[in-house]
């Protein structure tokens, strides 16, 4: 296979691969945020933007998933530094 071909092979993966990300850092509509919201807790909402300032990152994604009995926010973020980053935040806090 010649060179070109494979380098716009990759450079076409490389694009199609980060534009769901891109989509996905502006997540949340306001009628999907009431979904993520907790009683007494901390929003998926709230917890993305707090990683995102304690790390400066970029949020590849974010989801509500139960870890030991408890509703956890996992956070995944790409760091500055390029490095790949997954935050948990304690969803029932309050």
């Amino acid at each position: 296979m010649h060179i070109q071909t494979v380098l716009a092979i990759l450079l076409a993966a490389l694009f199609l691969g980060t534009a769901p990300v891109q989509a996905r850092e502006n997540f949340a509509a306001p009628s999907d945020r009431a979904r993520h919201e907790t009683r007494a807790g901390v929003s998926l909402d709230q917890a993305v933007r707090q990683v995102r300032a304690q790390t400066g990152g970029r949020v590849l994604s974010a989801e509500t998933i139960n870890r030991g009995g408890r509703a956890v926010h996992r956070v995944k973020v790409l760091l500055p530094s390029g490095h790949v980053q997954i935050v948990h935040v304690d969803a029932e806090r309050g």
